[in-house]
């Protein structure tokens, strides 16, 4: 009786696990490595803090992260569909193979060093509404559409998500989470990010180089799976 009672909490925790903690820590992950390299919605929310104050920067931070939601939730269920075609995922696969090595042969060997751009260069035309201009510069922002949709398929192939209710909602909440973290960061120490991350920012192509590098490299080994 008693192990019976074990076996089945054993079991309840797994399960719990897959679905909720699993996917809440790989959406965390894959925001913070998606948002953290300076951008338009962090910048501008670090500018926000420095003229308006904390509260409107928080207050903008909020609307970008409602978007990012909404985003999130809409990639996953266009994985969801990619990853009942069978087709479509293997094509998308290979062409992720051809993006991801692009983009860290270019990240190591191309791409200018990267500069945090000054106070003045981000212009903010109105104060009445921080919680719609973060709506408004999340929206434009269309990146985050195919990135997730393509997280969310790289990890349903190694087992770590599943598209059931309770997974997506939990990918979905470790991204909105993992985004408005970095957006806070930028809002917090925006002032000291400028003089004390040199070291970063001149290393930020090597960064991307290599996390690029990694995406190549799983999606490769799908790719091989797939056909051999």
């Amino acid at each position: 009786m008693y192990l019976s009672s074990f076996y089945n909490i054993q079991n309840t925790f797994l399960q719990y696990t897959m679905n909720v903690i699993l996917p809440l820590l790989s959406g965390f992950i894959a925001a913070v490595i998606g948002v953290l390299p300076p951008g338009l919605i962090n910048m501008t929310a670090a500018k926000v803090d420095l003229t308006d104050g904390r509260k409107r920067a928080m207050v903008f931070v909020l609307g970008a992260s409602i978007v990012v939601f909404f985003q999130t939730y809409i990639s996953v269920l266009f994985a969801q569909y990619i990853n009942s075609h069978q087709e479509i995922l293997v094509l998308l696969r290979e062409i992720g193979l051809v993006i991801f090595t692009g983009l860290s042969i270019y990240f190591l060997f191309f791409a200018k060093k990267p500069k945090l751009k000054s106070d003045d260069s981000i212009q903010l035309k109105s104060k009445r509404s921080r919680f719609f201009m973060g709506i408004l510069i999340s929206a434009i922002n269309i990146f985050p559409i195919p990135y997730y949709a393509f997280v969310s398929v790289t990890l349903a192939s190694y087992n770590i998500f599943t598209f059931d209710t309770v997974s997506i909602y939990s990918l979905v909440s470790g991204v909105v989470l993992g985004s408005f973290a970095v957006f806070y960061f930028y809002v917090v120490f925006f002032t000291k990010m400028k003089s004390k991350t040199d070291y970063f920012m001149q290393n930020m192509n090597k960064i991307l180089g290599i996390i690029t590098g990694i995406g190549a490299l799983l999606t490769l080994v799908n790719v091989i799976k797939y056909y051999f």
